[in-house]
């Protein structure tokens, strides 16, 4: 469902009826009613309706969600709510995710970021762990908007863009932003799959995950390694893998997991030895979700 309490309020600044409305721009009767009914309009009509009452489009309709966790997490982020959830998960997850990555960036910098849009870096700080920092923000927010849309390529290239845009990799024509990787790498020593075969093993997994008929904590952590296993992308690969695993548990109501820096030996061996044992990235994963739970405690959220 969708509520357009922004439009509605829109037309009443300016005195303006949705007959009206139809009148001046030729959008359909239909279009309105689907507005009535709390029905998805086209984009692109959304998007006229919006230059003529000089606003955003998110200014006049905002989707509605019975997910108890995903609709908190969209009405703070809709105000940029501070000291909330949606605050929390922001610093958290970005924090420790880039962290495992090798980002220098503190939590309390991370924090200041996020908060301020300053930092006091210190020394030593590479520029791009600054701007990944605020690409992470910005991929968690793309996350939320599009949780409860089924899992893509596209998706998942977004993803991608959006964590690398502007930073040094950005300048590198091989290096493929947004896209698959063009270049053979190695994690731990150990070969990942060759850039050409990407693209058909992506496809594959995509095509097995979405035909589950009842996606379980399990199903998401697996899905998880066989990404890493592939390491589609030519950097990025953990940050967009953890992402990815944020918004599967958004759209399946079940807790997410952040997986803490201090934990990062625990996870790289998970993944490391998954075919052999399972146990060790699930128990990290479940922990992990253990720290989410708490969180969704202090704030009085039960999914």
């Amino acid at each position: 469902m969708f509520s357009y309490d922004g439009l509605i309020q829109k037309l009443k600044d300016k005195e303006l009826t949705k007959t009206a409305l139809t009148e001046k721009l030729g959008i359909s009767s239909r279009t309105i009613a689907k507005i009535s009914r709390g029905e998805k309009i086209a984009n692109h009509v959304l998007a006229k309706i919006a230059t003529y009452l000089d606003c955003k489009p998110e200014e006049l309709c905002r989707s509605i969600t019975d997910n108890v966790l995903l609709q908190t997490l969209r009405d703070e982020k809709s105000i940029r709510m501070s000291g909330g959830l949606y605050h929390e998960l922001q610093v958290r997850m970005t924090y420790n995710s880039n962290h495992i990555e090798g980002n220098k960036l503190s939590e309390d910098q991370t924090r200041l970021i996020f908060e301020t849009n300053t930092i006091d870096v210190g020394d030593g700080i590479p520029v791009d762990d600054i701007i990944e920092t605020v690409n992470h923000f910005r991929a968690i927010d793309y996350v939320i908007d599009n949780a409860e849309e089924p899992l893509t390529e596209s998706i998942i290239k977004n993803l991608h863009r959006i964590l690398k845009q502007s930073t040094k990799d950005s300048t590198l024509a091989w290096f493929a932003v947004g896209d698959y990787k063009k270049r053979a790498n190695v994690v731990g020593g150990k070969e990942t799959t060759k850039p050409q075969d990407v693209p058909a093993k992506m496809q594959t997994l995509l095509s097995e995950y979405e035909e589950l008929h009842h996606v379980s904590i399990n199903d998401i952590i697996h899905f998880h390694y066989e990404f890493e296993h592939i390491h589609p992308f030519q950097d990025g690969n953990g940050r967009v893998g953890r992402l990815i695993a944020l918004k599967e548990c958004l759209r399946f109501r079940i807790v997410p997991f952040i997986i803490e820096d201090s934990k990062k030996m625990f996870y790289y061996r998970g993944l490391s030895e998954w075919e052999t044992d399972k146990g060790y990235l699930t128990d990290t994963c479940l922990d992990g979700q253990d720290t989410f739970k708490k969180l969704m405690a202090m704030f009085n959220i039960h999914q």
